[in-house]
């Protein structure tokens, strides 16, 4: 059941709390330096077309040899390759590496794609959520 209202009142003085204290770590200028140091950040091609397949098979996922199409509304956009693939370049950049590699694609993908994937009635009835439905296509969609 939900709080009387005394007691939600309660709880919203309770987590009243002053702003933390942020101490910058970076510049500005450092930011954007590793911006354009990202965006440098080798992308193979047969990892970009990893990300093509990961984020088509939302789209149509019986290509794929996945049974999913009754679970998903609408699939993903182009722009969830884009951001699939600049998200994985960010995370091979903070893991030190030049190049990206399937496993930073797969370190991002859930957080890049959850939110981009619509699911139809069916699958909320069926208590499946977007993160299944992904990880789904992380463990069928052959990584190169």
């Amino acid at each position: 059941d939900y709080p009387t209202r005394d007691e939600e009142r309660e709880i919203v003085l309770r987590s009243a709390r002053p702003a933390a204290e942020v101490k910058p770590v970076c510049t500005l200028a450092e930011v954007g330096k590793a911006q354009i140091l990202t965006s440098q950040i080798l992308l193979e091609q047969v990892v970009g077309d990893y990300i093509l397949d990961l984020v088509r098979a939302t789209r149509d996922p019986k290509a794929y040899g996945l049974k999913l199409e009754r679970y998903i509304e609408f699939g993903a956009s182009p722009r969830a390759s884009i951001n699939l693939a600049a998200a994985s370049r960010a995370h091979a950049f903070l893991d030190g590496r030049a190049y990206v590699t399937p496993d930073d694609v797969k370190a991002v993908g859930l957080d890049v794609l959850r939110h981009r994937v619509l699911l139809t009635y069916e699958a909320e009835a069926e208590q499946l959520n977007a993160d299944s439905i992904i990880q789904n296509l992380f463990d069928t969609v052959p990584a190169p």
